[in-house]
């Protein structure tokens, strides 16, 4: 049994794939057990060929496909079910997350205090275009003052998490820009941990700022609802 699940959501990202195992390798090798589950959202490319020839060299590797494409929210969710550990740490498959990380969220985690079950990524410095770098900060500002989920960055995919409490979380398309505010609801604590940001060496972003944009405001207001409707009972057996 696995101690960590490695949780890599991917469309279309075959150049990334073979370096990005690499270092997770070689992040985790003689650290923890671990297992990597890369959940293909029906890449275009040869991403899953790409996938299967890699699982002679990592036999941590698991490979999960999807039968139609459904979004990365999807593709996280369907990567945690999958998993056989307690503990999940996600990746975005671009490459732009580093690996080398990973240890630094588990560090922290062993010296929090239990309610804590989200240690999500702050990428302090960004390595992304400039219209990337603008929209994501005024998307922070405004989830920040609706949300009031005490995260700075809460779009980072580098995240490590409890497995039980994030399937207890009600699913949503986009909901992974969205787990800090989610855990709160749920009656937990999240901790930001300040990580690396690396610049896209392969491949093409999928998403632009204009989707970003308008799909945000609508979760925003629905997010917004679940946080005043969520009520959070402590109970005792007696």
């Amino acid at each position: 049994m696995p101690q960590l699940s490695v949780v890599v959501p991917v469309f279309n990202e075959r150049d990334n794939i073979p370096p990005l195992l690499a270092e997770i390798a070689a992040a985790l090798r003689g650290r923890i057990e671990f297992e990597i589950v890369y959940v293909d959202d029906q890449s275009s490319d040869d991403s899953v060929a790409v996938l299967s020839a890699e699982k002679a060299r990592y036999p941590e590797l698991r490979i999960v496909r999807h039968l139609t494409r459904s979004g990365q929210s999807t593709a996280v969710w369907n990567g945690v079910r999958a998993a056989s550990s307690p503990w999940i740490a996600t990746l975005d498959g671009d490459g732009q997350n580093d690996p080398a990380d990973i240890p630094k969220l588990l560090a922290a985690r062993e010296s929090a205090e239990a309610a804590v079950k989200l240690f999500a990524g702050w990428r302090t410095t960004r390595r992304d275009s400039f219209n990337k770098r603008i929209s994501s900060k005024v998307a922070n500002a405004v989830r920040s003052r609706m949300l009031q989920d005490d995260t700075p960055d809460t779009g980072c995919g580098l995240k490590l998490f409890e497995r039980e409490t994030f399937l207890r979380l009600p699913y949503f398309d986009h909901m992974h820009r969205y787990l800090p505010a989610l855990v709160k609801r749920a009656g937990f604590r999240s901790q930001s941990v300040s990580v690396n940001h690396r610049p896209r060496t392969a491949g093409s972003s999928k998403y632009g700022m204009l989707d970003r944009l308008w799909v945000g405001l609508a979760d925003l207001r629905g997010v917004a609802w679940l946080m005043r409707r969520g009520k959070v009972t402590r109970t005792e057996e007696v």
